[in-house]
């Protein structure tokens, strides 16, 4: 294939229901969709991840927008790629910014898929025909509505659910939900908020019997956290830590966790997220696929991902209703009974509806 032309779109969506963490409360929900046309006319479909301001990784829409104008789309364009498994080198001399990258990787994956006549799940070796969906519960502002909020979750038959946790609103919150849910699959997110200072604390969570405890300790450590690690015994979950499959692989040798959650935008696109699930797999390390308040295109990349053999843990995406009064696919994804059944048409298997589209749109530009 060849890349002859690309679209940038810049979005601002609100968020159905507020969702706070240890490190922001968010309303609304800006970020990039990006458009690949190949000169067969085929079209691919990415979307950025990356939030508006810096507080989950370096990378914000802004700084994003940037590498994708000045160096990324200047790389790809009349490029001829024979897989989506070159784009990654072919993006080798720039450093990080891998949410900028998985952007155009994604929508050259979804061109590839197409030309192939097969599922993006199918192109990325997948076979499952359904997938496990978990949710992301923010933080509630008590006790009580954190209870109510969780047990909405539950009643509607979501496989895993994700609370976030921070200094302060922790023990006393777990226990809560154990105590209201004793059956139930729940982890907590800490979000990088704490340190080995806070070891009793967590050993003081293990009774609770939780899935996991996602990112506890630094968001680019993985040494503190193989001691925090062995010192109890919830299963910690690695997320902002793990940029690469090299990143994995030093985390899984120091013993730093036990599972480790997948985002495809953090790891710089599909390509690397397939090489880090095959990687976890030959050690013996559970998967699962995280979310970042995507629309759509991102939630459907996410899908495609979590067909994988090794994302054995329910991931984080949960339906469009949850987040949207609106999305930008049709139709929108919905969750069955805690599932998700996989789309079997070629590409991403959902169409993004340009009429939505350009309703949440701010600014537009276009590559040739």
């Amino acid at each position: 294939m060849k890349v002859t032309n690309i679209t940038v779109r810049h979005l601002k969506k609100h968020l159905k229901h507020p969702f706070k963490t240890s490190f922001g409360l968010f309303h609304d929900r800006e970020f990039l969709l990006l458009e690949a046309k190949d000169e067969s006319g085929t079209i691919g479909w990415g979307e950025c991840v990356a939030f508006d301001s810096p507080w989950y990784t370096e990378e914000t829409v802004k700084t994003s927008w940037h590498i994708l104008e000045d160096f990324l789309i200047p790389m790809i364009l009349h490029k001829e790629i024979s897989h989506p498994d070159e784009v990654s080198d072919l993006f080798k001399s720039i450093r990080k910014n891998n949410m900028a990258k998985s952007t155009i990787e994604g929508a050259i994956w979804d061109i590839y898929a197409q030309q192939t006549n097969q599922s993006l799940a199918k192109a990325l070796g997948g076979n499952k025909e359904k997938i496990e969906v978990g949710i992301s519960i923010g933080i509630q502002k008590t006790i009580e509505k954190q209870i109510e909020v969780v047990g909405q979750a539950v009643n509607k038959g979501y496989k895993r659910i994700k609370v976030k946790i921070k200094p302060g609103w922790d023990v006393n919150v777990l226990s809560a939900l154990r105590q209201h849910f004793p059956h139930a699959s729940i982890m907590a997110d800490a979000n990088s908020a704490y340190t080995l200072k806070d070891i009793p604390l967590f050993k003081e969570l293990d009774q609770f019997n939780l899935t996991m405890i996602e990112q506890p300790l630094a968001y680019d450590d993985i040494i503190d956290h193989a001691k925090l690690q062995k010192q109890i015994k919830t299963p910690i979950c690695l997320d902002e830590s793990i940029n690469s499959v090299e990143d994995a692989r030093k985390a899984i040798e120091l013993g730093s966790c036990r599972v480790i959650n997948v985002k495809i935008g953090r790891v710089g696109g599909l390509t690397e997220a397939r090489k880090i699930h095959d990687l976890c797999k030959e050690n013996g390390i559970p998967v699962w696929c995280g979310g970042m308040l995507e629309a759509g295109i991102g939630r459907a990349h996410n899908i495609a991902l979590t067909t994988l053999s090794n994302f054995v843990l329910p991931g984080d995406t949960a339906g469009s209703s949850n987040y949207w009064e609106e999305d930008i696919i049709t139709p929108e994804v919905v969750v069955e009974d805690g599932y998700i059944h996989v789309p079997k048409i070629s590409g991403i298997g959902y169409q993004p509806s340009l009429e939505s589209i350009n309703k949440f749109t701010i600014s537009t530009k276009r590559f040739q």
